[in-house]
């Protein structure tokens, strides 16, 4: 009986599925870069500028859209249970981000919201252990990814706020700043009303803004605290095998790979001997 032979073709899924593995990092940061660069043009777009300039702006920001276009269907392509993949988290991010790319020319307004989730594409970044682990600890990408959920959350709410308000409101919310304050201003519980949404949308999102900030924000900053808190108790000791910084006090082996850890010996200086306790107090992050 035959046996199916693998596809070795130079264009093969699996070969491009390799070629993507072995330049991870590389892709990330660009992709990353081309996010902030989407990000600062929408807050500029919201400024009164010049017309050429926005003109240049819309430009930029259609190639980007188009290379992240690109990058999802190459990614759908490569993968080997697509329909998997098409339905993961990040996928579907990717996927919320350039909607705009299949209207095209269609003048659809709404369509413009989806533009202030692009944000979103950050959270891949965090994913790519290697690179991070080379150049600071885990439990730094945690209190990073939480900083990151947080500011993409307020992002997220300013930018849909702005976009059911401006037109109809522009007295208050002129800018993106002015929409980033309110969204702050209403998540945080503080309310000064000195901004309020007229529109129905404005006024739905306010609500969304104000459970959010009950129930999300708190959380996220107890788990802030909670990191914090448990980066203070923890040795620093990189492993050689596959460079993961922060282990327990009392770690022998990488609870990673379990690979051996370089510890230093205890202290033995005259009058200090032994003892545990000094021994993990030499120890412990600085």
């Amino acid at each position: 009986m035959n046996q199916p032979q693998p596809d070795r073709s130079k264009f093969a899924p699996s070969r491009f599925k390799q070629w993507l593995q072995g330049h991870e990092v590389l892709i990330d940061l660009s992709i990353t870069g081309l996010v902030l660069c989407s990000i600062a043009i929408f807050v500029i777009q919201t400024y009164p500028i010049a017309p050429e300039l926005r003109v240049i702006l819309d430009r930029i920001n259609l190639g980007i859209l188009v290379t992240f276009a690109i990058e999802y269907f190459l990614r759908l392509w490569a993968a080997e249970r697509k329909w998997k993949y098409f339905f993961s988290v990040y996928s579907l991010i990717d996927l919320l981000t350039i909607v705009p790319f299949f209207v095209g020319l269609v003048d659809i307004s709404f369509i413009r919201v989806f533009r202030w989730f692009r944000i979103l594409r950050l959270f891949r970044f965090f994913e790519n252990r290697s690179w991070f682990g080379r150049f600071t600890t885990n439990d730094t990408v945690i209190f990073a990814r939480i900083l990151l959920t947080l500011l993409a959350i307020l992002f997220v709410y300013s930018g849909l706020i702005y976009q059911a308000e401006h037109d109809l409101n522009s007295k208050n919310f002129q800018t993106f700043l002015d929409a980033f304050y309110y969204a702050v201003v209403t998540m945080t519980t503080v309310g000064f009303g000195d901004i309020t949404p007229i529109s129905e949308v404005g006024r739905l999102l306010t609500v969304l803004m104000i459970f959010t900030g009950i129930a999300l924000i708190p959380w996220q900053v107890g788990d802030l605290i909670r990191q914090l808190v448990k980066s203070a108790n923890q040795l620093r000791v990189v492993c050689t095998s596959c460079g993961l910084a922060t282990h327990d006090l009392d770690a022998r082996c990488c609870k990673y790979c379990g690979a051996p850890l370089p510890i230093p010996l205890p202290n033995t200086e005259p009058g200090l001997g032994t003892n545990p306790e000094n021994t993990n107090a030499h120890r412990r992050l600085e």
